[in-house]
């Protein structure tokens, strides 16, 4: 079985096309971790992505829940940003984090690898965010890199980027 959930209340099942947690239950998912003494709520497993299920059954994932930001109350998924700066032609490689933010909460950096010079790219991509992105999804920053740094797994290493985040703001 496979249900979506909100976020905020996980006990409010979402209606097809609604965005909220994945949580799943059946004969074959772990009911409960070793060293815990109670097991999942009902037998559900929070899987810890967001995703939607459309009108036929079909599920999409959106990003993972600790990946997700909040800015000014609204729900911001890195991955939408990074797959729209992917689009870019100039675009090689995107990565996006939250950073703390004394007004809105968390804001979203954008690190942006470049077919060219990286300065001029991020200007243009300035324009090409706000011509595509709601005003509270657009990056604080694209700052340009020439790598973006990567985990043994291969995955964008965020706790790196997030160090190059405070560099780069603190400059």
């Amino acid at each position: 079985e496979m249900e979506i959930v909100s976020i905020d209340d996980p006990d409010k099942l979402l209606a097809p096309n609604e965005v909220g947690e994945v949580r799943i239950r059946g004969a074959r998912v772990v009911h409960r971790y070793r060293g815990e003494s109670a097991g999942h709520p009902e037998g559900w497993l929070y899987t810890g992505d967001v995703g939607c299920v459309d009108e036929d059954g079909f599920l999409q994932i959106i990003d993972r829940k600790k990946d997700m930001l909040i800015v000014s109350g609204y729900n911001v998924y890195p991955r939408e940003i990074e797959e729209l700066l992917l689009t870019h032609p100039e675009v090689k490689n995107a990565a996006v984090i939250g950073v703390a933010d004394e007004r809105k909460g968390e804001v979203p950096i954008a690190f942006v690898e470049t077919a060219e010079e990286g300065e001029r790219v991020a200007i243009g991509l300035e324009q090409f965010v706000e011509a595509n992105l709601a005003g509270y999804k657009q990056p604080q920053h694209i700052i340009p890199v020439d790598a973006i740094p990567q985990t043994v797994a291969r995955k964008n290493d965020r706790k790196r980027l997030a160090e190059m985040a405070k560099e780069y703001i603190n400059e």
